[in-house]
Protein backbone atom coordinates (compact mmCIF):
# COMPACT_ATOMS: atom_id res chain seq x y z
CA UNK A 1 0.00 0.00 0.00
CA UNK A 2 1.47 3.19 -1.28
CA UNK A 3 1.94 5.77 1.50
CA UNK A 4 -0.76 8.36 0.69
CA UNK A 5 -0.09 12.81 2.11
CA UNK A 6 -2.39 15.10 3.50
CA UNK A 7 -2.45 18.25 3.09
CA UNK A 8 -2.68 18.73 6.48
CA UNK A 9 0.91 17.83 6.87
CA UNK A 10 3.09 20.53 8.35
CA UNK A 11 5.75 20.30 6.02
CA UNK A 12 3.31 20.24 2.96
CA UNK A 13 1.71 23.37 4.40
CA UNK A 14 4.34 25.26 4.79
CA UNK A 15 6.26 24.45 0.95
CA UNK A 16 5.20 26.83 -1.39
CA UNK A 17 2.29 26.23 -3.78
CA UNK A 18 3.97 25.88 -7.06
CA UNK A 19 6.66 23.15 -4.90
CA UNK A 20 3.66 21.19 -3.57
CA UNK A 21 2.24 20.71 -6.78
CA UNK A 22 4.86 19.38 -8.28
CA UNK A 23 5.31 16.87 -5.33
CA UNK A 24 2.07 15.74 -5.72
CA UNK A 25 2.22 15.20 -9.84
CA UNK A 26 5.34 13.23 -8.76
CA UNK A 27 3.66 11.01 -6.22
CA UNK A 28 0.70 10.52 -8.52
CA UNK A 29 2.86 9.25 -11.30
CA UNK A 30 4.91 6.71 -8.86
CA UNK A 31 1.53 5.18 -7.97
CA UNK A 32 0.74 4.64 -11.46
CA UNK A 33 3.49 3.25 -12.50
CA UNK A 34 3.10 0.78 -9.70
CA UNK A 35 -0.23 -0.70 -10.61
CA UNK A 36 0.37 -0.86 -14.36
CA UNK A 37 3.68 -3.07 -13.41
CA UNK A 38 1.27 -5.47 -11.28
CA UNK A 39 -1.34 -5.77 -13.74
CA UNK A 40 1.40 -6.72 -16.75
CA UNK A 41 2.83 -9.32 -14.27
CA UNK A 42 -0.44 -10.74 -13.80
CA UNK A 43 -1.34 -11.62 -17.19
CA UNK A 44 1.73 -12.91 -18.62
CA UNK A 45 2.82 -16.45 -17.81
CA UNK A 46 6.14 -16.91 -16.14
CA UNK A 47 8.82 -17.15 -19.12
CA UNK A 48 11.54 -19.57 -17.80
CA UNK A 49 14.50 -18.64 -20.11
CA UNK A 50 17.17 -20.71 -19.92
CA UNK A 51 20.43 -19.31 -19.18
CA UNK A 52 22.53 -19.50 -22.20
CA UNK A 53 26.24 -19.63 -21.85
CA UNK A 54 27.75 -16.67 -24.42
CA UNK A 55 31.04 -17.76 -25.59
CA UNK A 56 33.08 -14.82 -26.13
CA UNK A 57 36.02 -15.16 -29.01
CA UNK A 58 38.63 -12.63 -29.83
CA UNK A 59 39.20 -12.59 -33.39
CA UNK A 60 42.61 -11.89 -34.41
CA UNK A 61 42.57 -8.94 -36.62
CA UNK A 62 44.18 -10.03 -40.20
CA UNK A 63 47.47 -8.44 -40.23
CA UNK A 64 47.53 -5.35 -41.65
CA UNK A 65 48.46 -5.25 -45.56
CA UNK A 66 51.84 -3.04 -45.11
CA UNK A 67 52.18 -1.19 -48.44
CA UNK A 68 55.35 -1.71 -50.47
CA UNK A 69 55.95 1.00 -52.67
CA UNK A 70 57.24 -0.59 -55.14
CA UNK A 71 60.98 1.33 -57.15
CA UNK A 72 59.76 3.09 -59.86
CA UNK A 73 60.71 1.11 -62.97
CA UNK A 74 63.68 2.44 -64.51
CA UNK A 75 63.47 4.77 -67.98
CA UNK A 76 63.91 2.19 -70.56
CA UNK A 77 67.39 2.38 -72.06
CA UNK A 78 68.10 3.94 -75.45
CA UNK A 79 68.85 1.16 -77.77
CA UNK A 80 71.81 1.78 -79.57
CA UNK A 81 71.51 2.78 -83.42
CA UNK A 82 73.00 0.21 -85.28
CA UNK A 83 74.35 1.17 -87.77
CA UNK A 84 74.94 -0.77 -91.30
CA UNK A 85 78.28 -1.63 -92.42
CA UNK A 86 78.58 -1.04 -95.45
CA UNK A 87 79.51 -4.01 -97.76
CA UNK A 88 82.90 -3.83 -99.24
CA UNK A 89 83.96 -5.19 -102.05
CA UNK A 90 86.10 -8.04 -102.22
CA UNK A 91 89.37 -6.49 -103.51
CA UNK A 92 91.30 -8.40 -105.53
CA UNK A 93 94.54 -10.65 -104.61
CA UNK A 94 97.43 -9.30 -105.86
CA UNK A 95 100.53 -12.24 -106.49
CA UNK A 96 103.76 -11.56 -105.68
CA UNK A 97 105.74 -11.60 -108.90
CA UNK A 98 108.53 -14.42 -108.30
CA UNK A 99 111.50 -12.39 -107.25
CA UNK A 100 113.72 -12.58 -109.88
CA UNK A 101 117.32 -13.74 -109.12
CA UNK A 102 119.89 -11.33 -108.42
CA UNK A 103 122.28 -10.46 -111.08
CA UNK A 104 125.50 -12.32 -110.50
CA UNK A 105 128.00 -9.10 -109.22
CA UNK A 106 131.69 -9.69 -110.47
CA UNK A 107 133.90 -8.63 -107.85
CA UNK A 108 136.98 -7.00 -108.86
CA UNK A 109 140.44 -7.75 -107.76
CA UNK A 110 141.18 -4.87 -105.68
CA UNK A 111 143.48 -2.67 -107.14
CA UNK A 112 147.51 -3.22 -106.23
CA UNK A 113 148.69 -1.20 -103.74
CA UNK A 114 150.35 2.13 -105.57
CA UNK A 115 153.72 1.89 -105.64
CA UNK A 116 155.20 4.84 -103.55
CA UNK A 117 156.62 7.66 -105.98
CA UNK A 118 160.18 8.61 -105.68
CA UNK A 119 160.46 11.88 -103.60
CA UNK A 120 160.93 14.86 -106.80
CA UNK A 121 164.46 16.14 -105.84
CA UNK A 122 164.78 19.45 -104.27
CA UNK A 123 165.36 22.34 -106.45
CA UNK A 124 168.76 23.19 -106.98
CA UNK A 125 170.13 26.44 -104.88
CA UNK A 126 170.25 29.50 -106.55
CA UNK A 127 172.95 32.09 -105.34
CA UNK A 128 172.82 35.35 -106.39
CA UNK A 129 175.84 37.44 -108.53
CA UNK A 130 178.89 38.79 -106.86
CA UNK A 131 181.02 42.11 -107.71
CA UNK A 132 182.74 41.96 -104.10
CA UNK A 133 184.82 39.65 -104.42
CA UNK A 134 188.76 40.59 -103.08
CA UNK A 135 190.37 38.48 -106.39
CA UNK A 136 188.29 40.17 -108.81
CA UNK A 137 190.23 43.17 -108.48
CA UNK A 138 187.19 45.53 -109.77
CA UNK A 139 189.04 49.39 -109.73
CA UNK A 140 187.16 52.49 -107.97
CA UNK A 141 185.12 54.68 -110.17
CA UNK A 142 186.88 58.00 -110.79
CA UNK A 143 186.17 61.48 -109.56
CA UNK A 144 185.77 63.65 -111.73
CA UNK A 145 187.76 66.66 -110.43
CA UNK A 146 184.98 68.91 -111.12
CA UNK A 147 182.66 67.40 -108.55
CA UNK A 148 185.44 67.36 -106.25
CA UNK A 149 185.77 71.21 -106.80
CA UNK A 150 182.24 71.64 -106.27
CA UNK A 151 181.69 69.79 -103.46
CA UNK A 152 179.38 66.87 -105.13
CA UNK A 153 178.90 64.30 -103.60
CA UNK A 154 176.75 61.03 -103.34
CA UNK A 155 175.24 57.43 -103.90
CA UNK A 156 174.54 55.93 -107.35
CA UNK A 157 172.59 52.64 -107.68
CA UNK A 158 173.73 50.31 -110.59
CA UNK A 159 171.47 47.90 -112.37
CA UNK A 160 174.02 45.11 -113.66
CA UNK A 161 172.87 42.33 -116.37
CA UNK A 162 175.62 39.29 -115.51
CA UNK A 163 176.40 36.54 -118.22
CA UNK A 164 176.95 33.08 -117.15
CA UNK A 165 180.86 34.09 -117.65
CA UNK A 166 181.06 36.87 -115.15
CA UNK A 167 181.16 39.87 -117.68
CA UNK A 168 178.54 43.03 -117.37
CA UNK A 169 176.16 42.76 -120.21
CA UNK A 170 173.84 45.75 -119.23
CA UNK A 171 174.56 48.25 -116.77
CA UNK A 172 171.89 50.24 -116.03
CA UNK A 173 170.92 53.48 -113.90
CA UNK A 174 168.23 52.90 -111.10
CA UNK A 175 169.00 55.20 -108.50
CA UNK A 176 170.56 58.64 -109.77
CA UNK A 177 172.60 60.44 -106.93
CA UNK A 178 171.72 64.22 -108.22
CA UNK A 179 174.61 64.77 -109.96
CA UNK A 180 174.79 63.51 -113.54
CA UNK A 181 179.28 63.34 -113.49
CA UNK A 182 179.04 61.09 -110.68
CA UNK A 183 176.38 58.57 -112.42
CA UNK A 184 178.29 58.36 -115.75
CA UNK A 185 181.45 57.76 -113.13
CA UNK A 186 179.86 55.10 -111.66
CA UNK A 187 178.27 53.10 -114.55
CA UNK A 188 181.55 53.99 -116.64
CA UNK A 189 183.95 52.07 -114.18
CA UNK A 190 181.52 49.13 -113.21
CA UNK A 191 181.00 48.40 -117.37
CA UNK A 192 184.88 47.37 -116.90
CA UNK A 193 184.45 44.57 -113.80
CA UNK A 194 184.17 41.49 -113.47
CA UNK A 195 181.71 39.58 -111.85
CA UNK A 196 180.96 35.92 -110.54
CA UNK A 197 178.15 34.91 -112.04
CA UNK A 198 175.10 33.60 -110.36
CA UNK A 199 174.77 29.61 -110.00
CA UNK A 200 171.66 27.01 -109.87
CA UNK A 201 173.95 24.43 -107.99
CA UNK A 202 176.46 23.62 -109.89
CA UNK A 203 175.08 25.70 -113.41
CA UNK A 204 176.51 29.18 -113.82
CA UNK A 205 173.06 31.05 -115.23
CA UNK A 206 172.26 35.00 -116.53
CA UNK A 207 171.15 37.03 -113.88
CA UNK A 208 170.44 40.69 -112.77
CA UNK A 209 171.79 42.17 -109.93
CA UNK A 210 172.37 45.45 -107.88
CA UNK A 211 175.61 47.75 -107.39
CA UNK A 212 175.87 50.20 -105.27
CA UNK A 213 178.61 53.18 -105.67
CA UNK A 214 179.19 56.05 -103.46
CA UNK A 215 181.08 59.17 -103.86
CA UNK A 216 182.33 60.84 -100.58
CA UNK A 217 184.81 63.73 -100.37
CA UNK A 218 185.68 62.41 -96.84
CA UNK A 219 186.76 59.08 -98.54
CA UNK A 220 188.71 60.01 -101.32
Amino acid sequence: MTPGFSCSDPLIATEPPVRRALRFTVILAAHVAVLWGGFELASRPEVRQAAQEIMVRLIEAPPSVQEVKLPEPAPPRPQPVRRETPIQAPQPVLTAAPEAPAPAVAIAPPPPAPVAEAAPPAPPVVTAARFDADYLSNPKPHYPTASRRLGEEGKVLLRVKVSPGGAPMVVEIKHSCGFGRLDEAAKAAVERWKFVPARRGDEAIESWVSVPVVFSLQAS
